[in-house]
């Protein structure tokens, strides 16, 4: 699985220690709420300049690998 390292953080001392993305005060959990409500990767982006389309990619990836580990065949 890809490493999050430099990519989303969690500090206490940031949001209370939510997990945001580094270098920012943006909640990762934000993304997966735009994506779920149809928004698209551009409008986060265009919304939350501070974040770069590497760190959704791998936050994406990350989350598609983490998915696809834990699934089960039937």
């Amino acid at each position: 699985m890809p490493s999050l390292d430099g990519v989303i953080h969690s500090d206490p001392e940031i949001l209370h220690g939510v997990t945001v993305f580094c270098g920012t005060r943006v909640p990762v959990r934000l993304l997966f709420e735009y994506l779920e409500s149809g928004d698209t990767i551009e409008d986060f982006l265009f919304q939350f300049p501070a974040v770069t389309r590497g760190q959704v990619s791998a936050v994406l990836d990350s989350a598609m690998n983490a998915v696809v580990a834990n699934a089960t065949t039937f």
